[in-house]
């Protein structure tokens, strides 16, 4: 629901979520259901559209784009130092500080005056998302913060509703090149990272949304966003490959092994599937996690206070959130198997795969291993039949009579194997 600048009391962002019992009252909250309806509502807006596809830029979204651009000319201002650790340059906390000192007028500046009331609460949450000046890290969190503070803008309605297919296209793929330009220049480390069971080691938005850009489209299938030439080809126009293009780009090593995730992804049958199956993968990797919702920071545009209608439900619950070990693998993970004894084989079972992307449609997809050029032993097994009879104690071990039907496996060696202590170096 829209506010009025003029009215409206605000005030500055707090954390609320403290304990992992209060990521309930999180998933009960008005922010909740708000941040769900926003998400989904820019989803629907760029559906099967590019981000060349022609709209509409505002003043309000130039704004914001200019903004974008103004903090990423800072970059030159506060370049990394020579220091010991190879990660988390600390001339990010030189950044952030100019970031966290400007911010309000940057906002002011790029929405317009008489939106200044607000600018100080929405500031905050621009702030938290270039990521976190104490440990140096960006992660999913960080990016969780910029959709609350395009949210906040379209609350007091300086972005307005046909602003919402540029919003995506323009200014959130801004963002996300500020981003990597950040991840680059700092050597930023992931938070939170699962390794190969998460989707991407810092953003998840814009698979979900460049999911939405792919629906129906002619061109290409799930299955060829694997394919270096695919990426390269259509990265600048779809959020979804912009991230594969990343991750080709900053991790090396078979595909299958360093994004197994999205290896699986690429099996599911339709764009429209997957893009269903990755908003109910955020709602619980993301908005249910503990580790990642006791940052978020709650004002008077998105608040705890319990919602009095919840449209949007929280994901089911998959067993203990918070293990005091080491955490198991995401409730969207896959089971592993060890390749079959068939030429080419896979190495995840599709078939037991959980929704959003399991079933038996998925099965028949990318062999992880073609043994076809493997040699094999014609001489491995074979058996050899005891007679019948009972053997005589020996050494204290009883006699034991073994049955006529006693069969017991050998080995047979192939003629050129040479044994310990034979002659035959002589």
């Amino acid at each position: 629901m829209a506010v009025s600048v003029a009215d409206h009391e605000f005030r500055v962002p707090t954390r609320a979520v403290m304990f992992p019992e209060d990521v309930n009252k999180w998933e009960k909250s008005e922010a909740y259901q708000d941040l769900l309806g926003f998400l989904k509502s820019l989803n629907e807006s760029v559906r099967g559209k590019c981000c060349s596809s022609a709209c509409d830029v505002s003043a309000a979204v130039q704004g914001l784009l200019d903004m974008l651009d103004t903090m990423a000319s800072w970059l030159k201002e506060y370049p990394p130092i020579d220091q010991p650790q190879r990660y988390g340059n600390k001339a990010f906390r030189d950044y952030y500080a100019r970031l966290s000192k400007d911010a309000a007028e940057l906002v002011t500046t790029a929405v317009g005056a008489e939106y200044s009331a607000g600018s100080k609460e929405v500031s905050v949450y621009l702030v938290e998302s270039v990521g976190n000046s104490t440990r140096i890290d960006y992660g999913t969190g960080h990016e969780l913060a910029f959709l609350m503070f395009l949210a906040c803008l379209f609350k007091i309605e300086a972005l307005k509703k046909e602003d919402a297919q540029a919003t995506v296209n323009k200014v959130f793929k801004r963002y996300v090149e500020l981003a990597r330009e950040l991840q680059a220049t700092y050597k930023m480390e992931p938070a939170g990272s699962q390794g190969v069971w998460s989707l991407d080691d810092y953003q998840f938005v814009p698979f979900i949304w460049g999911s939405s850009q792919l629906i129906m489209n002619p061109k290409i299938a799930p299955e060829m966003f694997t394919s270096e030439k695919v990426v390269e080809q259509y990265a600048d126009d779809y959020l979804f490959l912009s991230c594969i293009k990343f991750i080709l780009q900053v991790k090396t090593g078979p595909f299958a092994e360093h994004s197994n995730q999205l290896w699986n992804i690429s099996g599911v049958q339709s764009w429209s599937k997957i893009n269903q199956g990755l908003v109910k993968m955020y709602k619980a990797e993301v908005l249910h996690k503990f580790p990642v919702v006791q940052h978020v920071l709650f004002g008077s545009l998105l608040s705890i206070t319990a919602a009095t209608t919840c449209t949007h439900q929280p994901p089911p619950p998959s067993g203990p959130q918070y293990p005091t070990a080491m955490p198991p693998p995401p409730s969207s993970s896959f089971t592993r198997i060890p390749p079959q004894s068939t030429l080419r084989s896979h190495s995840v079972d599709l078939s037991a795969m959980k929704p959003p992307f399991g079933g038996a449609a998925a099965m028949a997809r990318k062999p992880s291993l073609d043994t076809a050029h493997l040699p094999t032993s014609t001489a491995a097994h074979s058996t050899t039949t005891l007679p019948a009879g009972t053997f005589p104690a020996s050494a204290g071990v009883p006699a034991k009579t073994l049955p006529s039907s006693t069969v017991l496996p050998s080995t047979t060696f192939p003629t050129s194997t040479t044994l310990p202590g034979t002659d035959a170096h002589k």
